[in-house]
């Protein structure tokens, strides 16, 4: 017989994100970290202004899905994007990364991705302030 899980609202609390990964202050609410067949893993990331990740990379890949806010994403070696309520961002496999918070507004954004090996990131080094501020890439 399936077994029906529901995670009432309010019964997982806010945590703050690891430091060791993130620069300024983020929370994750989690949605869902769904049991073994399964390797979805779901979050919800509230970034406060100039808050944003490290450096890092997703085995299987990850989707960004901005529901607050503005921000950004920056691929290595690309110019940085902003990201906006309503962008769906797919960053495939392996592919060095960062997100997170404008300068002057917070972000709110799902984040989707799967475990492989029990691991659905590899953390890297922090975002360098220069590379924080600079250019953006024009697509509006």
């Amino acid at each position: 017989m399936s077994v029906l899980t529901v995670y009432e609202a309010g019964s997982r609390p806010t945590t703050r994100v690891n430091p060791d990964y993130f620069t300024g202050t983020a929370w994750l609410d989690p949605v869902i970290n769904a049991p073994a067949p399964a390797r979805a893993r779901v979050f919800k990331v509230t970034f406060e202004p100039k808050a944003r990740t490290h450096w890092h990379t997703h085995p299987l890949g990850q989707a960004l899905h901005v529901l607050e806010g503005a921000g950004f994403v920056h691929l290595w070696g690309q110019e940085k994007l902003s990201i906006l309520p309503g962008d769906v961002i797919w960053i495939p496999p392996n592919i060095k990364h960062w997100h997170g918070a404008g300068p002057h507004t917070s972000l709110v954004h799902l984040v989707i991705q799967e475990e492989l090996n029990g691991a659905a990131v590899d953390w890297l080094e922090p975002v360098d302030e220069a590379t924080y501020a600079g250019e953006l890439e024009a697509r509006r």
